[in-house]
């Protein structure tokens, strides 16, 4: 079968990728995808990866792209690169004259060995200040705290959050990597109106129980890592070595649960039902979040122009019902 090649941009696609929706009870509304930019000079908060990743012409040419394919909102953290994913967002902003929405987060140190993390509100003020001028911005649309901190009540970090909303910093406020248990929690001390989680074919720890959750309480879910750090774009291969410089090969931590025959198996059905369809696998993996009605935005981390394309294939060739069915029923190879 002729696999499909991604078109031009045309005003159907831009349009659903400009279809905004409810960030929960925050009166900020954002598209279905945003671009995320953890992999700008960096891989994520590791700080042994501070320097990394994309390179300065390479995070602009694929903020280009993103910008020209439809995507206008942009996903980072301060300890992103050790900082260096922010300033590349805002030299970025600076020279094209555009403005995309934003959200940051903080948690994680700064520099390799630091120990300067946590939510306490004096960190969030100087935090949020840091982020604001290497975004060269006044504001951004959503301030997440990065992680769960045992340390410092939830109460005092949303008061640290609203007083931000009140001066104008930010327009709204969640969190991340939270459990259901830990959201709950967050609920009863303040109003997050998002939460950021990783969520794919591959991993889909938060349903049911943090997803209702989710719904019950008007809680926007955002999803990152939606290919699962590469694996469902179909580059990792039973019995081969990980591609150099892909994320098993430099930072495997995360996905080290999934090195087992059966995410294999699933993998070659997966490959099968995109085969079948004449997309790529990563295209069926990005559809099957986009049409589920409890996700709000999916965050997608491509390392290059050309990784943007299964965007474009999930939203122009949406799943059937028959296709989630079938799905579904292949996802439950891995619960076995």
């Amino acid at each position: 079968m002729t696999r499909m090649t991604t078109p031009e941009p045309v005003p159907a696609l831009r349009a659903a990728l400009g279809n905004r929706k409810p960030a929960g009870t925050s009166g900020v509304k954002i598209p279905p995808v945003a671009l995320g930019c953890g992999n700008f000079g960096g891989i994520g908060s590791a700080p042994e990866f501070f320097g990394g990743g994309l390179t300065d012409d390479e995070t602009l040419d694929l903020m280009d792209a993103a910008w020209e394919l439809g995507i206008t909102h942009f996903d980072t953290a301060d300890a992103y690169g050790g900082g260096r994913s922010e300033r590349a967002i805002g030299r970025w902003v600076a020279t094209r004259g555009v403005a995309p929405q934003l959200t940051t987060k903080t948690f994680n140190p700064m520099t390799a060995g630091g120990d300067d993390r946590g939510l306490r509100p004096e960190r969030i003020a100087r935090q949020l200040q840091s982020s604001l001028e290497r975004l060269g911005v006044a504001q951004v649309d959503l301030y997440l705290a990065h992680e769960f901190d045992p340390d410092v009540p939830l109460a005092d970090t949303f008061a640290a959050f609203e007083d931000a909303m009140a001066a104008g910093l930010i327009r709204g406020y969640g969190v991340s990597n939270f459990s259901a248990g830990e959201l709950m929690s967050a609920l009863a001390a303040g109003a997050p109106a998002v939460i950021q989680n990783s969520f794919s074919m591959l991993a889909r720890e938060d349903d049911p129980a943090l997803l209702d959750l989710c719904r019950q309480r008007s809680v926007a879910y955002l999803a990152f890592s939606p290919l699962a750090g590469g694996w469902l774009t179909g580059k990792y291969r039973r019995g081969e070595p990980y591609p150099a410089g892909s994320r098993m090969a430099q930072r495997p931590g995360p996905y080290g649960g999934l090195e087992r025959g059966q995410t294999f198996d699933l993998l070659d059905r997966l490959a099968g039902i995109a085969h079948e369809r004449g997309t790529s696998m990563a295209g069926l993996a990005l559809g099957w979040l986009l049409g589920d009605d409890r996700v709000t935005q999916i965050v997608v981390g491509p390392g290059s122009p050309a990784q943007l394309a299964p965007v474009a294939e999930a939203i122009e060739h949406p799943l059937t019902a028959d296709e989630r069915s079938e799905i579904e029923s292949t996802l439950a190879l891995l619960d076995d």
